[in-house]
């Protein structure tokens, strides 16, 4: 089984991403579950702005294809005037251009993968673009388990960040270590018991 993170950060790498940090927090369960797992940043990639599914004069190609192959899909953003990064939104409307495909058994692209988020921010807003994150993909099919995401905030306007901060907030690790296993344990039920087609069969 394969999970795969997308840490959307405006950060490109090297630099310390707050979220990328949150997210290795759950990386680490699943390693320890023997899911393969993968964190990429969309900011190290040329992502164009578009809703075309044909489109293919940039990095999001192989990138899809790497969501294909994933089980488990995690969406991870930093909280900016109280919204998700328009990194992140743009990851979901490249998702939504494809929301159309069809699986092998004719249900939508999406069917029988599980997703969650992950956020982080100096001020409020983390529901807020959890819950937005969360109804995109369950919009478009994939499935979202009880309590799938995992947060962090400090106080408002500037001071210390997740990593300077957050890491020991047992709110913040609960939450993690319980998205997590939901994600996994949804995950693992899909691939014993796929979603049944009956009904949700797109002709």
């Amino acid at each position: 089984m394969k999970a795969i993170f997308l840490n959307c950060t405006l950060k490109s790498s090297p630099v310390t991403s707050h979220t990328q940090a949150l997210m290795e927090t759950s990386q680490k369960i699943l390693e320890e579950e023997k899911i393969e797992t993968q964190i990429i940043r969309p900011a190290d990639l040329k992502i164009d702005p578009t809703i075309d599914p044909e489109y293919e004069d940039d990095d999001w190609p192989e990138l899809y294809q790497k969501i294909l192959a994933s089980r488990i899909v995690v969406l991870g953003s930093p909280i900016w005037l109280g919204e998700m990064s328009s990194i992140a939104a743009r990851i979901v409307e490249r998702l939504y251009a494809h929301s159309a495909e069809t699986n092998k058994d004719g249900q939508y692209i999406y069917y029988n993968k599980v997703g969650g988020a992950m956020v982080t921010g100096n001020e409020d807003g983390a529901k807020h673009v959890s819950r937005n994150l969360l109804y995109s993909l369950s919009h478009i099919g994939f499935t979202i388990p009880p309590q799938a995401d995992a947060y962090w905030v400090g106080e408002a306007g500037p001071g210390p960040s997740y990593i300077d901060a957050g890491k020991n907030n047992e709110f913040t690790r609960k939450n993690t270590r319980i998205m997590t296993w939901n994600l996994i344990h949804f995950a693992r039920l899909f691939q014993q018991i796929p979603i049944p087609v009956q009904g949700n069969t797109v002709k």
